[in-house]
């Protein structure tokens, strides 16, 4: 894109945008609203692993895990890289929608 194609004007020494409004908007709202899911994701992951942490974790960590423990954490793990993948497949998934 050329500054003749993107809408700026810089013949009188200020800068005109009236050209990129409309869509500078769209943009910062598609933007956003890909942030505030993105937040709302990470915010989900933390509970998750809150959540997973204190099941696992019901007595005072000594230097070994028990099997139980071990197992339990093994688990949490998994259900964390799982959720960690569904959440970027969406977030590309959302991404590639916008293009």
């Amino acid at each position: 894109m050329s500054f003749v194609d993107s809408g700026l004007n810089f013949d009188d020494g200020s800068i005109s945008t009236s050209g990129l409004k409309a869509n500078s908007n769209k943009d910062l709202e598609d933007f956003l609203m890909l942030e505030r899911e993105k937040a709302k994701m990470t915010a989900q992951m933390f509970e998750f692993n809150d959540i997973c942490w204190d099941k696992c974790m019901t007595d005072k960590p000594g230097q070994r895990l028990d099997s139980k423990t071990e197992t339990c954490i093994v688990n949490c793990v998994d259900r964390f890289i799982d959720i960690s993948m569904f959440i970027a497949n969406r977030l590309t998934q959302r991404t590639n929608g916008l293009d």
